[in-house]
């Protein structure tokens, strides 16, 4: 991921900036928002800003694009993945989760 934002920083900064915005800090902030909420440490009215920080979030979108180009690309190119595939997979996939659930997390009075 870092490798082609750095390829598109070099291409179209203005652009480069909106992608790195929706698939890094956008995730970072709506992980790190939730985890507060969680704790008890942010106010449940934040939740329309973090569901609008997951629906600007790219990171789970890139994450399917990066899977779709690695089984359509089978034997046409070589596409290495590392163990930050994983990582990256499996960060989504948490993120995911914490956000399904703390959409069914009652309220508290």
């Amino acid at each position: 991921m870092i490798t082609g934002l750095q390829s598109l920083w070099d291409s179209d900064a203005s652009l480069a900036l909106l992608v790195t915005f929706l698939a890094v800090f956008a995730p970072y902030a709506k992980t790190i928002g939730l985890a507060l909420l969680h704790w008890h440490l942010l106010s449940r009215r934040t939740l329309p800003v973090l569901d609008i920080l997951g629906k600007l979030a790219m990171a789970d979108v890139f994450l399917i694009a990066i899977y779709i180009v690695i089984v359509k690309g089978a034997g046409m190119v070589t596409i290495e993945t590392a163990w930050g595939l994983y990582l990256f997979t499996g960060c989504i996939l948490a993120s995911i989760w914490v956000a399904w659930r703390t959409g069914k997390t009652p309220r508290r009075g």
